[in-house]
């Protein structure tokens, strides 16, 4: 089984347990060169009575299940309910909650694909799980994550936005540190630059390709 760590945004959850999101984006490239076709899980959601909800992609950490499944253009939209009776699913639904966990990551076994150039395109992937986690491998992940954090405070400064990428976007500490210098000047408060936040999505972008 190969492990995808998409890390789409959990849209989602209540008290009760129930959670939902995205768990696959179809288009996108992640670090890793891959990128999953629409319809790639259209055959491995047929009839699908539930499908497990994991920690971490760690099989012996299951904390709970999910139970509707929707495939768009855009990617699957998954519904299910964290076990909050149990200790796994207790702990799960309260990081969830703490947006210590805010990305969706499925597990699968690719059954066809083919390469475009260096990129290999996922036309059919039978699916095992759905895993909990703090963020994947696709840009987008990290930029859905960071919207929160420029929500919340604004633009963040270098240091703030280096920290983020290292713990939740899991870069390595030079990596965090190019993508930060370079991402854009607003950050680094120069005084002749009013920053917005377009210009920062615009510039952080132009970094995560560079």
């Amino acid at each position: 089984m190969s492990e995808l760590g998409w890390g789409f945004e959990i849209k989602t959850i209540d008290e009760a347990g129930y959670i939902a999101g995205i768990a696959a984006g179809y288009g996108n490239i992640d670090h890793g060169g891959d990128v999953i076709m629409p319809g790639a899980l259209t055959k491995a959601i047929a009839g699908r009575a539930s499908v497990p909800m994991l920690l971490f992609h760690d099989h012996k950490r299951p904390v709970g299940s999910w139970s509707k499944f929707d495939e768009a253009e855009a990617g699957l939209h998954v519904e299910g309910r964290i076990a909050i009776k149990s200790e796994g699913g207790r702990e799960a639904h309260a990081l969830a909650e703490a947006r210590a966990l805010s990305g969706l990551s499925i597990g699968y076994k690719t059954l066809r694909h083919k390469f475009e150039g260096k990129t290999r395109q996922l036309h059919e992937l039978a699916l095992h799980e759905v895993s909990l986690v703090p963020v994947g491998m696709n840009d987008r992940a990290v930029i859905t994550q960071l919207k929160s954090l420029v929500e919340d405070g604004g633009i963040p400064s270098v240091r703030e936005f280096e920290e983020f990428l290292r713990d939740a976007g899991g870069f390595s500490k030079s990596l965090a540190a190019a993508i930060a210098g370079k991402a854009t000047p607003h950050l680094r408060g120069e005084p002749e630059v009013k920053a917005t936040t377009d210009d920062f999505w615009s510039a952080l972008g132009a970094a995560l390709k560079s």
